[in-house]
């Protein structure tokens, strides 16, 4: 790591890594670019930094990213369901949360069955096509 690297201060990932709620999925980003990954994650800790989010809505958010079916990272999602307990959730309401956000997998039904009508009914038309045509 370069001098200048090692010294880029990078106070909310070194908040994030002290609370406890930095990924360490995110150690190789932060190593290679550590001014981008504390852009990037100041981005993301705007919402609850600022205040116009609730901090229980912002987990709410946070427990729907982690466990979406283009995700599905375990340890976030237990991290921040335990976080949006300790600051009041309910079980109802988590469990609200994690039903909408699984509508998300329907899209691979709503994409692949008109699909697969369509191609039944390509097939058909082909097979019917060359019944006529051999007869």
């Amino acid at each position: 790591m370069s001098n200048e690297m090692s010294r880029t201060a990078t106070p909310v990932c070194d908040q994030l890594r002290a609370t406890g709620n930095w990924n360490p999925a995110w150690d190789a980003i932060a190593q290679l670019d550590p001014i981008w990954a504390e852009k990037f994650m100041a981005m993301g800790m705007h919402p609850v930094i600022s205040g116009v989010l609730e901090p229980k809505v912002f987990e709410f958010l946070a427990i729907a990213v982690d466990a979406s079916c283009t995700h599905l990272y375990a340890p976030g999602t237990r991290r921040h369901i335990r976080k949006a307990i300790e600051l009041g959730a309910t079980q109802q309401e988590i469990a609200a949360v994690l039903q909408a956000v699984s509508v998300l997998g329907i899209h691979s039904s709503s994409l692949g069955a008109p699909i697969l009508l369509e191609e039944l009914a390509a097939f058909e038309k082909a097979k019917a096509d060359g019944m006529q045509s051999a007869a």
